[in-house]
């Protein structure tokens, strides 16, 4: 690991990002940092001055990984020179964690730490739903989404009005977005929501249900399992489903038992065609109607929407690992992920350390470098690393281009 830290480590992206400035700032020197050690022990409330200082101390150490915390108002490491009560942090990115694990009741194909490409469609489309509910209820703009190495994925959002945002604000956004509340269907749902959704609870949907089928139903076959089918006709049993349809649909797949529920719904009302007027129909079978909407509406809901760790995003002082680090179980960096192709993105095409060390070793070769370890020279560039530090980059590069943008405001009111 030793070698990965001195020469793929991108310790001056890492700085930038953090420091969103040049020249250090508190929003870098008073940052923790906490790390494991190989024998696992965690060390906490380390900072430094600038990256070559946190580079050389974790070259030192050698951590298995290392992970970001706030900025506090005090150096980290000084803590104890003030008194408790003082020591508070103040600025911290607005963070999110999606872990796979969250999904094993409805996922099939994997459990636990397992995962392949079929339950991966989970995180594709619970980015593209935080995605835009952040940028479009929220208005923030520089999202960096990050592959946690395993199983899931972390994402940081680091415009200004993001880093100042105190717990319960913090609190406030992630259950705006949360829906998994449990309790739905008599009780055979985490979703209970009723009509009309919420106009972010609509727009998830309208992106969700396009996925419904491909990922819940043909994918997973979420019904195959007889108990879950036992459940999704107890969610419907108001459709009074002939028995005979039943037991022939019993052993087809999800799809098919899916096609048989929505057959058997009510239609809604027909408009006339030239006065644009829905019929009338009794009203007992109006909320008959409304009643399989809603959930038709919390089912797909269930299946599909993003799972978020609360408890992470809601503290400022959650730690969180840093990215570029490689996941202690798997050997996986953890890369950033560009959104607009996330349906695109492979956890098993992620490099791995041992292969990128692998790469670095052959360069060496091929250019005749007599001694690679003691260069200082970051050696990503060369190596499958460096698609993924150039996603990182250019979030970095728009973060300090808005930095400078609102300082050119406060210089110009200096002037008299």
């Amino acid at each position: 690991m030793s070698n990965f830290y001195r020469r793929l480590f991108p310790w001056k992206q890492l700085f930038l990002w953090l420091n969103q400035d040049h020249v250090p700032t508190y929003a870098f020197t008073h940052r923790e940092f906490a790390v494991t050690l190989r024998n696992d022990a965690y060390l906490r409330y380390n900072s430094y001055a600038n990256h070559t200082e946190l580079q050389k101390d974790i070259i030192r150490l050698n951590p298995t990984r290392f992970e970001i915390g706030p900025a506090y108002t005090a150096q980290p490491k000084d803590r104890k020179l003030v008194q408790k009560e003082a020591f508070k942090p103040i600025l911290r990115e607005l963070v999110f964690d999606i872990d796979l694990t969250d999904y094993d009741d409805i996922r099939t194909c994997c459990s636990e730490t397992r995962i392949c490409r079929k339950c991966w469609k989970f995180i594709s489309i619970a980015v593209e739903v935080i995605e835009v509910a952040l940028r479009n209820d929220f208005g923030f703009k520089h999202l960096l989404w990050v592959y946690s190495g395993r199983r899931g994925i972390h994402c940081w959002v680091s415009d200004q009005e993001a880093l100042r945002l105190s717990d319960e604000q913090r609190k406030a956004i992630v259950n705006y977005l949360d829906i998994m509340r449990g309790g739905g269907a008599r009780q055979g749902l985490k979703v209970d929501l009723r009509l009309p959704l919420h106009p972010s609870i609509h727009r998830s949907f309208t992106i969700l249900k396009v996925h419904f089928i491909e990922i819940a139903l043909e994918d997973q076959d979420v019904f195959k399992d007889p108990e879950k089918w036992k459940l999704l006709l107890q969610i419907y049993s108001e459709l009074e489903l002939p028995r005979h349809s039943i037991e022939q649909t019993a052993t087809k797949s999800s799809v098919e038992k899916w096609n048989l529920i929505t057959k058997a719904q009510p239609p809604p009302p027909k408009a006339d065609p030239n006065t644009k007027i829905s019929t009338k129909i009794p009203i007992g079978q109006q909320k008959k109607i409304n009643r399989i909407s809603e959930t038709n509406h919390n089912v797909i809901l269930h299946y599909t929407y993003p799972r978020i760790d609360l408890e992470v995003s809601k503290h400022m002082n959650h730690l969180l690992k840093s990215p570029f680090c490689v996941h202690p179980g798997t050997g996986k960096v953890c890369v950033p992920i560009d959104p607009k192709r996330i349906h695109e993105f492979d956890p098993d095409a992620v490099p791995d350390v041992r292969d990128l060390l692998r790469e670095l070793d052959k360069v060496d070769r091929a250019t005749g470098v007599a001694d690679p370890g003691t260069s200082a020279q970051p050696s990503w560039e060369k190596t499958s690393l460096k698609p993924f530090v150039e996603i990182y980059e250019k979030h970095i590069n728009n973060v300090l281009k808005e930095k400078l943008q609102s300082k050119k405001p406060q210089a110009h009111s200096m002037e008299f």
